[in-house]
């Protein structure tokens, strides 16, 4: 059967949708048969574990007996919410956002790589349809990893995610949208300047990192960066997931506000990617992938 008489498309939607499953599925074929890119799906997300995890522990052991508590290397975190917990569960949270980010970023930069984004543009491929299919493999990649991180968690620390109830649910919805938003804006900076913004993919989203208050408060930053943090969504979707590690009920005061701030940066990232990708052919700047 030839692919016009293909069922998949017989109809505009169902197009679409074959074109979207495509791409994702190159993306999981590339990431399938090249087992050193498993080093930052899995390898970074478990070392991050271990390290902050064995850090939160040590602090908690030190501060509640001294010498002789630290001597106990037996993993215990308690009952009641530690710095260990508030570490471990920041870990989780980070890797949410961090995992889609780089996810969708590098998809791009994987037809970059391979020189493959002229073979892009001959096609009937849309802008959103490519976008959602390196999304859905992004989503994919991202469950790998916080798997992994959440089962690390549990089985070396004793620490279960979805003790943080059903608010988890809003929290990580926020942060994925978060990654993308970021993970747009890259792909933008990319487009237009070229392989020298290629740092921003990995280095862009640590700069925010200790802004958004992973492992601890805002108030706990120096006064001048403390403005900053509160105009970052990140920093309260963070903040509504330390209060959920502390055992406190959900705190939609500050899933509200960090919902309106990930719209508004969603909006402002497909903004600028569009302008950019505006630019990208009138400057004819594809020209650097041929």
């Amino acid at each position: 059967m030839s692919a016009v008489e293909s069922p998949a498309l017989r109809s505009p939607a169902a197009a679409s949708a074959y074109r979207v499953r495509a791409v994702a599925r190159r993306h999981w074929l590339v990431l399938r048969r090249s087992p050193h890119r498993i080093f930052d799906v899995l390898v970074w997300p478990v070392v991050d574990t271990l390290l902050y995890g064995s850090i939160g522990l040590f602090a908690a052991k030190a501060a509640g007996g001294g010498a002789a508590a630290v001597a106990d290397t037996a993993p215990d975190l308690g009952t009641g919410p530690t710095f260990a917990v508030f570490l471990l569960s920041g870990t989780v949270l980070w890797h949410l956002v961090h995992q889609t980010q780089i996810s969708l970023a590098t998809g791009f930069l994987e037809e970059t790589w391979s020189r493959n984004v002229i073979g892009l543009l001959a096609t009937p491929l849309r802008g959103w349809e490519y976008l959602a299919g390196v999304g859905l493999f992004a989503l994919v990649r991202t469950a790998l990893s916080t798997l992994a991180v959440a089962a690390l968690a549990f089985g070396a620390y004793a620490f279960d995610v979805t003790s943080l109830g059903l608010g988890l649910i809003p929290v990580a919805a926020l942060l994925l949208l978060c990654g993308w938003a970021v993970a747009l804006a890259v792909v933008g900076l990319v487009l237009r300047y070229g392989s020298g913004a290629e740092a921003l993919v990995w280095g862009g989203l640590s700069v925010v990192m200790p802004l958004s208050g992973v492992f601890y408060p805002v108030s706990t930053l120096p006064g001048a960066l403390q403005p900053v943090a509160e105009a970052l969504p990140t920093t309260h979707v963070f903040a509504a997931g330390r209060a959920l590690a502390g055992g406190g009920p959900t705190p939609w005061h500050e899933l509200a506000v960090a919902t309106l701030g990930t719209v508004t940066l969603l909006v402002l990232a497909l903004f600028f990617l569009g302008r950019m990708v505006a630019s990208f052919r009138r400057r004819g700047l594809i020209t650097r992938y041929s």
